[in-house]
């Protein structure tokens, strides 16, 4: 059979001139996005794609049909309740999407069903629902969709009581929407052309929303605007963030013309978050403490000389929210690496926190619980245990069992491990990592193991469960979190710690932790593969130019990986927002310290592992082109014959597929890369064994010394 070849990109010459230097790129004309050429490209790589995975096929119908047996396909969520309405959302089988019910006054009542998404995705190749708000006296729905994947949503008003949907129709919005106690009333974003939320409009109900009033505008470009209501339901709260730099505004929700009062106005590197209960609004910020502590004012007044001191700063643990109710306070917090949850009684003063008996876990607050309430609800996961819903009683101290998500087929969760290990830096910081496995453990080297990382914006990577994991699990593969520096699993320090002239920490620390799970017998450099998406994926690009040698394959999904040329660019998403992120590429010391780790800068003439790159053309934060440009210049310059594949969703955005199934064929071929490039069979083995010879290291029956 004739041998299937690559698609070959055309070089042109483009010159980037800045700092007294040429930055040259061979394959900016692909950022083109209308052009037959690159289009043409795009689809010819997708046919590669499609072709070279051909033999895998019977491995990714086995996954999907593996990862598909395992959801009990017709479920409902716990009902929430808000007044006398109990709501929940249903799913069923054979659809992709959820539909959205109520019962009115006890859960026995009679089913409303308010929404179903599958109407509303009927004949179209990508939906997704950007909010759902039912008015304060339950009888209007606001909803917005959008139907490309690129993030600018359609905004629709259902009657409840008749279920035909209202005139108004607002193009354009964004993911922010919040009703006025008066039920008549809308607020929600809009983007500019940065795709930037950066305005907060009125919308009365029956108007034309073109003549819909701008209430407020964010000049400063760093600055994004949202918009919350307090859990009191007294005040919406307008929420305007840099990446290191906060404001809040407040109004009244029973006077909707009014104007949005500052709570505390902007200060260059201080944060703070609001919530409501009574008298005073209370703050959790970062002024004057790393870790940010818990402090209140007085509604009426402003200033710090107005602050009240709740919770003090901690050097160990790291305040990340606060939930309010009438007669209680829940703390949100981190402390080492994980997410913990502390009960403070407002009347008596006595605060507890609630135990949890697995070593790596993550549990935090559902969105909507009841302010008069005694009751919080809790979300609690592991890698090996399925999302559970818990009602905490605050006053007993009791844990009430709502729901364990369902996994069919068996699943037994006493038959996998999960636990935590550390592996040291270069410069002496202890790295945890996060594994799950199945079955015993010899620390022989010869168990295939995927190493996926994040590490960028703070955002600490939850030990969560996942039912379609263990369709590697059950195959012997050991599926580990590297929790890099860029996350905020160990505090605010840790973050700081990987951003800015601080990032190539991100990459080293990854390496690091691949470096010990080597080392200590868990993998070896052929069986190892490595996953991370978007800031992730330029992880994996970093880490990929600076040692391909320990890696057997990789997947990089929707990689932000030319940095340079894109922190260059102020026209596009996200770029003027992040530079407190990344840095100011034309101030020369970011410039040159950014270009030492940009992934498409970086490719060298050398042989790099087996990869997988996702793109998708709608993609507003990462645009098509990033990955695109990659692997075009990949293919010219790598000495080896690994395969690289680009997979580009040519109807999706950021997201990839919407819809349960579709999404699990993408995991499904996923998957399929990872198992087919680390050589593994593709049935699973009950004793979750990787089907190699006979191992003669030692047996591991769970975890030891976090040390190791």
């Amino acid at each position: 059979m004739k041998p299937i070849s690559p698609p070959a990109a055309p070089r042109e010459k483009h010159l980037t001139r800045i700092h007294g230097l040429e930055l040259e790129d061979d394959y900016h004309w692909l950022r083109q996005r209308q052009s037959d050429r690159t289009r043409a490209y795009l689809e010819a790589e997708n046919d590669y794609a499609r072709r070279m995975m051909e033999p895998c096929a019977p491995l990714r119908r086995r996954l999907y049909e593996e990862m598909k047996g395992r959801i009990q396909e017709s479920d409902l969520s716990v009902p929430i309740q808000v007044d006398d309405c109990f709501y929940y959302s249903r799913m069923l089988e054979g659809r992709q999407y959820p539909l959205h019910c109520r019962k009115r006054g006890s859960l026995e009542a009679e089913e409303e069903v308010l929404l179903d998404e599958n109407d509303l995705a009927a004949g179209q190749e990508h939906f997704s629902l950007g909010f759902f708000r039912v008015s304060p006296d339950h009888g209007l729905l606001a909803f917005a969709v959008d139907y490309s994947g690129g993030e600018r949503y359609l905004l629709r008003i259902k009657d409840l009581e008749s279920g035909r949907l209202l005139p108004d129709r607002i193009e354009g919005v964004y993911t922010s929407c919040e009703w006025s106690a008066d039920s008549r009333t809308l607020f929600y974003n809009v983007l500019d052309r940065a795709m930037r939320p950066f305005k907060l409009m009125r919308h009365d109900l029956g108007a034309d929303p073109l003549d819909d009033p701008a209430v407020y505008a964010e000049e400063d470009e760093s600055f994004r605007l949202s918009l919350f209501k307090t859990r009191s339901k007294r005040f919406l709260l307008l929420s305007l963030r840099s990446n290191a730099s906060s404001e809040t505004r407040f109004l009244d929700t029973r006077s909707p013309r009014g104007e949005f009062r500052i709570i505390e106005a902007r200060r260059s590197g201080v944060e703070y978050k609001v919530d409501h209960r009574g008298d005073f609004f209370y703050l959790v910020t970062n002024r004057e403490a790393k870790n940010f502590r818990l402090v209140r004012r007085p509604v009426e007044h402003s200033g710090a000389e107005a602050w009240e001191e709740m919770i003090p700063a901690r050097e160990d643990t790291q305040i990340l929210q606060v939930v309010l109710f009438q007669h209680h306070m829940a703390l949100l917090e981190r402390r080492d690496g994980l997410r913990r949850v502390r009960i403070r009684d407002l009347e008596s003063g006595s605060t507890h926190e609630i135990p949890w008996e697995e070593e790596c876990f993550t549990a935090f607050a559902a969105a909507a619980q009841r302010f008069e309430g005694r009751e919080l609800r809790l979300v609690y996961s592991s890698l090996i245990t399925p999302r559970t819903v818990y009602d905490y009683d605050m006053d007993k101290r009791r844990l009430h069992l709502r729901k364990r998500l369902p996994v069919l087929g068996g699943y037994d969760p006493a038959g996998y491990y999960c636990g935590r290990i550390e592996a040291a830096a270069a410069d002496g910081a202890a790295i945890p990592i996060s594994l799950a496995y199945k079955g015993e453990l010899r620390l022989d080297g010869s168990r295939p193991l995927l190493l996926y990382a994040y590490g960028s914006y703070g955002s600490s990577q939850e030990p969560s469960f996942s039912s379609a994991r263990l369709s590697l699990l059950d195959r012997g593969v050991i599926f580990a979190i590297a929790h890099v520096r860029g996350g905020q699993e160990k505090g605010r320090a840790w973050y700081e710690a990987g951003k800015l002239l601080n990032k190539r920490n991100t990459f080293t620390d990854f390496i690091a932790c691949a470096q010990h799970l080597i080392a200590k017998g868990y993998t070896s450099p052929q069986r190892l593969a490595i996953q991370g998406g978007s800031a992730g994926g330029l992880l994996i690009g970093a880490v990929l130019n600076m040692r391909p040698d320990l890696f057997q394959a990789a997947v990089a999904q929707v990689p932000f990986v030319d940095v340079v040329n894109t922190m260059l660019d102020p026209s596009l998403p996200l770029t003027i927002i992040e530079y407190e992120e990344w840095g100011d590429p034309n101030r020369r010391e970011y410039f040159d310290y950014i270009l030492s780790y940009s992934p498409y800068d970086q490719v060298e003439a050398k042989d790099y592992p087996h990869l997988l790159v996702t793109a998708g053309l709608n993609d507003p934060r990462v645009q098509f082109w990033e990955p695109a440009k990659w692997t075009a210049k990949l293919r010219a310059l790598k000495t080896d014959d690994n395969l690289l594949l680009l997979k580009t969703n040519m109807g999706a955005g950021h997201s990839g597929s919407s819809g349960r199934y579709r999404l699990l064929e993408e995991i499904a071929f996923i998957y399929a890369f990872i198992l087919d490039r680390l050589g593994l069979e593709a049935k699973p083995r009950p004793d979750g064994a990787a089907g190699l010879p006979a191992p003669e290291g030692p047996a591991v029956g769970g975890f030891g010394d976090r040390r190791d």
